[in-house]
């Protein structure tokens, strides 16, 4: 049995403050789980309900784990639907970005993102195409949000994520930087080369002006119909997708 207040402790990590004061965030639902206890980040503690118990055995063994009411969890949960097991994942400390984490490879660089299921699904495209690194400026959605860790459907684990100074980052960077502009070259005619950060903008106003100025090569996706504009996360998995298609060459 949970006491009140180890309760109200899981309940607090629905909330960035405490996510931040804690260190700590949850993963919750049995895949995703899986995926994290199966990866370099650490769980501090598991909590599962009876329906679970036999596949729990292989986790448990290397993991403080409890059983819990599914009513227990239902108090803690912020999905609609209270899934069966919850776990408590600390954050990471990730090394400073350096050229050995940036050269030779294509990194996504995301510029004031704010909703957290276009983060989800950009983390979880990253991880589709073999994308090791995702750069944040200060100002995105943060990744351990329930709502992003959710959408990610475990590709998190496998994801570093680094908040940074964008502008003062994109300045030290010696790498072709790939803008999603309206009035760039034809993404289909683009030769991406074998290494570069490719930056994504905010989903209403697009790339902040002062990342703009550090853009060396602005890139479009053609319009061929009437929208106005492309959802982020689709956009950036078509970055991908072409990024992908031009190793294959």
């Amino acid at each position: 049995m949970l006491s009140k207040s180890n309760i109200s402790f899981l309940q607090s990590l629905q909330h960035k403050k405490f996510r931040k004061e804690h260190g700590q965030f949850l993963v919750e639902g049995y895949k995703s789980v899986t995926e994290f206890a199966n990866s370099a980040y650490k769980i501090q503690a598991l909590y599962h309900t009876p329906a679970v118990a036999p596949k729990m055995l292989k986790l448990s063994q290397k993991i403080n784990s409890q059983e819990i009411s599914s009513a227990v969890i239902e108090k803690i949960t912020a999905l609609k639907t209270a899934p069966d097991v919850i776990a408590v994942v600390n954050i990471p400390q990730w090394p400073v970005l350096n050229a050995t984490t940036l050269n030779k490879k294509f990194t996504i660089v995301l510029d004031a993102i704010q909703d957290p299921g276009n983060m989800g699904t950009i983390i979880r495209t990253a991880d589709w195409f073999g994308i090791e690194n995702i750069i944040c400026s200060e100002d995105c959605v943060e990744v351990y949000n329930p709502k992003v860790v959710q959408a990610t459907m475990g590709s998190l684990s496998r994801m570093n994520v680094h908040y940074v100074n964008l502008p003062q980052v994109l300045a030290a960077a010696k790498l072709p930087v790939y803008g999603a502009l309206l009035d760039g070259e034809n993404i289909y005619n683009t030769n991406f080369g074998i290494e570069g950060l490719v930056v994504m903008g905010n989903e209403g106003n697009g790339l902040s002006d002062g990342v703009k100025q550090l853009v060396t090569k602005a890139i479009t996706i053609p319009r061929g119909g009437e929208a106005e504009s492309l959802n982020v996360a689709i956009a950036t998995a078509i970055f991908c997708s072409e990024i992908s298609r031009n190793k294959l060459k």
